[in-house]
């Protein structure tokens, strides 16, 4: 069962005439999941080790922005639209129900949305401060940030979602894959199998354009491809001046696997056989 764990009346609450009390930060996340602030403490504190960042100067204004700001509202009236009936949606589409948790917290720059475990349970968390500061606050972006992360779940929950070889072009292959099963769960789930969430500005329509050019050069980029020089992964990510382009090529490449494969068969598939279906997808397409 989809719990959703909603602490928008709690946000301002935790600023005192708009500044940010961190104890009681604390005492508010640990109501949500008992001794759990040190995992959003600890993870911040890498980014500062590191040097490159400090709280005063690179967090806290990003925390602070979330007091009396009116995009907060329309944050939350997104969020409420978005998880409406969710568990019912669900089963409706796919035959199964989830067993996740649904956060809408305050957090410590940890992420818009992210997919974690705590005492054992799955749980999606969604970071209001993040999620204001990206501009992300509309349906649109909340049913990407709600919706795709479900996609996760589900095959962590009913196939298999964390693999890795040695070889690194079978890891990202992998990764093409695993963000294609959650585009698809995004698309099915909305009853749209041409929707993207990332379709601003003309994103989808260059996707479709250019679909075999992407794909080529993601094939080519295979062999010397790292996390910190990879281009088709995350909005950050500049493919020819757009974002994401591996969500569209994941998705396309997850449709051609279920001409022949039911949803829940290749949420099972195991990474060397996504590598082998991946050249079959190649030859195809190019």
């Amino acid at each position: 069962m989809i719990k959703i764990i909603d602490t928008y009346s709690k946000i301002n609450s935790l600023f005192d005439n708009g500044t940010f009390n961190f104890s009681k930060w604390e005492h508010y996340i640990n109501e949500i999941y008992n001794d759990s602030a040190d995992i959003f403490k600890d993870e911040m504190d890498e980014f500062i080790v590191s040097g490159s960042y400090n709280f005063e100067e690179d967090f806290l204004p990003i925390i602070s922005a979330v007091y009396d700001n009116p995009k907060l509202d329309i944050l939350y009236d997104s969020f409420c639209v978005v998880t409406s009936n969710l568990n019912e949606k669900i089963v409706r589409e796919f035959g199964k129900e989830l067993n996740v948790d649904i956060v809408l917290y305050l957090g410590l720059c940890n992420g818009a949305g992210w997919v974690t475990n705590i005492n054992g349970f799955d749980i999606i968390l969604l970071g209001i401060e993040k999620i204001i500061e990206l501009n992300w606050v509309d349906q649109n972006s909340m049913y990407g940030l709600v919706y795709h992360e479900l996609g996760h779940v589900y095959q962590k929950q009913y196939g298999v979602l964390e693999q890795e070889s040695d070889d690194n072009k079978r890891n990202f292959v992998w990764q093409l894959f695993i963000e294609g099963i959650a585009m698809f769960f995004e698309q099915k789930l909305l009853g749209n199998f041409d929707y993207y969430h990332q379709d601003v500005n003309g994103w989808k329509k260059y996707c479709e354009d250019d679909f075999t050019k992407i794909l080529y050069d993601f094939n080519q980029d295979l062999p010397s491809m790292t996390h910190s020089n990879q281009r088709y992964f995350g909005d950050w990510c500049n493919y020819n001046g757009k974002g994401d382009v591996g969500y569209y090529l994941g998705a396309r490449f997850v449709h051609f696997l279920h001409n022949n494969y039911t949803f829940d068969q290749i949420i099972c598939f195991n990474i060397d056989f996504v590598y082998d279906l991946y050249y079959a997808f190649i030859r195809l397409k190019l």
